[in-house]
């Protein structure tokens, strides 16, 4: 057991590191000192990503990334860690709520063109339009007229984005259904998490195949060249958010680029281009 006088004699990570070793057992052991190169590295990518950020003000550049995914699949915690350090003047992130009565009367895009970045600007988005892809016809919110139309209007409205100049990366987070049904149970024992588990979460599970069958179509039909879909393995958040991360600084080649002393391209293992022959978790 570690006792206060290794704490006052603490000089460096590494020589106290080595206390640890001798005094802790050695899974509690590595766990440590995984949690430490994760912290370093996270480190490390939220300062290449205020580099990235000075570039795209600099450049009058408007980046899009898009986190969609399962419940608990993590993207709320990975948006946290990339916009941690960064400037909120040429940064947002947007989280709507369910559309209003007005709102419903709408073409379905208007409420999230209101939110596309400005130049300069980096927007992400914790769920999207993408919504309207597998969330809604999962959970009976629309109906297939209304699904359908927006299978057919959304690689083009993408399109149009695209040749405007809007950089726009998608990103699935993959959860298998062993991990989700762990951290639904997670957030209901914690009081501070009880919040995240809604309605829609408690479907989830019981929904799992429907799911699958929304999310397939919605790869098939909207993966194209200009906007893919990349996937992220999430069942390790850690892992999750470092690579993720590493994904959007991998796409511009801005000023400054690796000074930060780690890799920013990211693990083939971890993050992957959608495709129908790729083995997926969920």
């Amino acid at each position: 057991m570690l006792t206060q006088e290794d704490f006052l004699t603490y000089k460096n990570i590494d020589t106290f590191l080595k206390i640890v070793e001798e005094k802790v057992e050695p899974e509690r052991y590595q766990s440590i000192k995984n949690t430490i190169q994760y912290e370093k590295e996270l480190l490390q990518l939220q300062a290449e990503l205020v580099d990235l950020q000075h570039w795209v003000a600099k450049n009058n550049k408007r980046v899009c990334v898009i986190f969609e995914g399962r419940d608990a699949a993590g993207k709320g915690g990975a948006i946290r860690r990339f916009a941690e350090h960064l400037n909120p003047r040429s940064m947002r992130i947007v989280a709507l709520t369910k559309p209003t009565d007005v709102e419903r009367g709408q073409w379905y895009f208007r409420r999230y063109i209101k939110e596309l970045p400005n130049p300069g600007e980096i927007v992400f988005f914790d769920r999207s339009w993408y919504n309207r892809a597998v969330v809604e016809p999962v959970m009976g919110f629309c109906n297939d007229e209304q699904y359908e139309k927006f299978m057919v209007q959304v690689p083009e409205f993408e399109h149009m984005l695209y040749e405007d100049g809007v950089d726009i990366i998608k990103f699935w987070f993959s959860i298998s259904k062993d991990e989700q049904e762990r951290r639904f149970d997670s957030r209901l024992q914690n009081p501070l998490k009880r919040w995240k588990f809604s309605e829609v979460d408690k479907e989830g599970q019981k929904l799992w195949d429907k799911y699958t069958y929304y999310k397939e179509q919605m790869f098939g039909k909207t993966h194209t060249t200009f906007s893919p879909w990349i996937i992220v393995k999430t069942n390790n958040k850690k892992q999750a958010r470092l690579e993720s991360i590493r994904h959007v600084l991998s796409r511009f080649d801005y000023e400054g680029k690796g000074n930060s002393g780690t890799t920013t391209l990211p693990d083939p293992n971890v993050v992957q281009r959608y495709h129908r022959m790729v083995k997926q978790i969920d």
